[in-house]
Formats: C-alpha cells, sequence, structure tokens
C-alpha cells in the first residue's frame, strides 16, 4: 500500500520576492515616466478642484429634452454613423489594393525563394504608404480637409478613410502573411493570377478574421467621429462642442448620454457579427 506524505501548506507566497522585485522595477520604470508627464493625480481631490468639477458636473441637469433639440440630437447621430461608415468603406477601397501590393505570400518571384528587386523596391514602397496614412492621425487629417473641403462630414469621411485605409492595411498584411499559404502558392505554381490566389487561397482562411477585424475597426470608426466634430467635421461632435461652447450642459448631457447608446449598440452589432462569423 503506498502512502504519500503531503508538504504542509507554506506559510507565505514562496513567489513573493520575485514579485516584490518586478514591482520594485516596475516602480522604478514608471516613475521617470510620471514625472516627464507631470502626473499628479492627487491635484484632483483638492478642495478647490473638487468644487469646480462638481459645479461643472452639476450644470448638466437638467436634461434638454424638448422635442426639437432631441430631432437635431436623432439628425447628427445618424450623420455621425454615416461619417464612420462611408469612411470605413473608402478606408477599404484605399487598403485592399494596397494589402495586395504589399503581401509577400502572392508575389510570384517569391515562389522561388527571394523576390526580385523590382516587387521588392514596390513593396516597400507600399508598406512606407501605409505607415504614413496610419502614422498621422485622424484628427489631423480634419484639420487638413477642414481647410480644403470647408466645415461639415466630408472632412471627417476623408479623415478617417486615411487614417483606417492605413490600419486595415497594415493588419491586413499581417493576417495574410501569418495564414496558411499553401494553397495560393500552389495556385500562382499552376499559373493563377494573384487575384486568383487570393480569392481562392487566401481569402477562404482568413476571411473570419479579417471580416472581425473590419467590424471592430467599424466601431472605433464611430469613436472617432464624435471626435472629429470638435473640429468642424460635422455629426454629433460638432452639435457638443456649440453646446460646450455656449454652456449649456443640459444639452451636452443628453448627447453624451445619446453617444454611450450608439457606442453600447454599435458594440453589441460587433459582437453579434463576430458570433455569427466564428
Amino acid at each position: 500500500m503506498n502512502t504519500t506524505t503531503l508538504r504542509p501548506a507554506p506559510t507565505r507566497d514562496p513567489a513573493w520576492v520575485s514579485r516584490l522585485f518586478w514591482i520594485g522595477a516596475a516602480l522604478v520604470l514608471l516613475w521617470p515616466l510620471g514625472v516627464a508627464t507631470e502626473f499628479k493625480p492627487w491635484v484632483l481631490v483638492e478642495p478647490t478642484n473638487l468644487r469646480v468639477t462638481a459645479q461643472f458636473l452639476g450644470s448638466f441637469l437638467p436634461l434638454a429634452l424638448d422635442g426639437e433639440f432631441l430631432a437635431l440630437v436623432a439628425r447628427e447621430t445618424w450623420r455621425t454613423v454615416a461619417i464612420a461608415t462611408a469612411g470605413m468603406v473608402l478606408a477599404l477601397v484605399l487598403a485592399i489594393p494596397l494589402t495586395l501590393a504589399a503581401t509577400r505570400v502572392l508575389s510570384l518571384s517569391a515562389l522561388s525563394g527571394r523576390m526580385a528587386r523590382g516587387p521588392w523596391l514596390v513593396r516597400q514602397a507600399v508598406r512606407w504608404l501605409l505607415i504614413v496614412l496610419r502614422s498621422i492621425p485622424e484628427l489631423v487629417w480634419a484639420l487638413v480637409f477642414v481647410r480644403v473641403v470647408g466645415l461639415g462630414p466630408t472632412a471627417g469621411v476623408l479623415a478617417i478613410a486615411l487614417t483606417y485605409g492605413g490600419m486595415l492595411g497594415k493588419v491586413y498584411g499581417e493576417i495574410l502573411e501569418s495564414g496558411e499559404a499553401h494553397a495560393s502558392q500552389t495556385l500562382l505554381r499552376n499559373g493563377a493570377s494573384r487575384l486568383q490566389a487570393f480569392f481562392y487561397g487566401l481569402l477562404p482562411t482568413n476571411a473570419a478574421e479579417l471580416t472581425s477585424y473590419t467590424v471592430y475597426r467599424w466601431e472605433c470608426a464611430i469613436r472617432s467621429s464624435v471626435v472629429l466634430g470638435f473640429v468642424g467635421a460635422g455629426g454629433l461632435g460638432q452639435q457638443m462642442d456649440n453646446s460646450m461652447k455656449m454652456f449649456n450642459g443640459g444639452e451636452v448631457a443628453t448627447m453624451l448620454l445619446v453617444f454611450m447608446a450608439l457606442v453600447a449598440l454599435a458594440d453589441r452589432v460587433s459582437a453579434g457579427l463576430r458570433k455569427a462569423l466564428g
């Protein structure tokens, strides 16, 4: 009969020394970052700042609920969704061809093991273009387009299209290159075009992940479209900015609640689509 001797339970965490070390190391690394950013959270609870915060929040009540204003909010909310959706469509129009040009697994010359110099230079140029597009925030693009096309939703649509086109192109390329490439390479070796290799080789195995990321980016675009409104790019954000300048806290609070409901709805739609694709 085998008997197992149970070791007594430790009286303290055996890994506490290593945990203490890593916590200390993290604090040492974060301290200069806090100094550089002048991060002083304790100023939030100072009596003067608490009084200002209370006055600001108190201005949100009562909510603005008159029919004319709610109709305006409904129109601007719909315009916000339209800006995000139109911007995403243009981003896809930009991202898809750039992705195909930048993806190594769709290169005919790379089948031999090393990509030819010409295609390699084109691929690098496209990758740098994607870097430029996504490195410039959509807020900066919106400021540029407001000066070019004037105030309104057009500036927001173009700003989202350029920034999100760069983001989508970069992530799409990573998804395609990290996926199973045997089918697409087989098609290329047997005379298929790059488009045929993409549609019949790469796309079927990566469609769910590509669509899931696209839906997530659409959800982010809705949030971005509200922020862009503060620089004159139309939508709910521009109306919120106007109300804040008029010190109408009730209108601001109503629009914030509508925006939170919009984001929650977009999140539910996004989650439902991901679940359907999964």
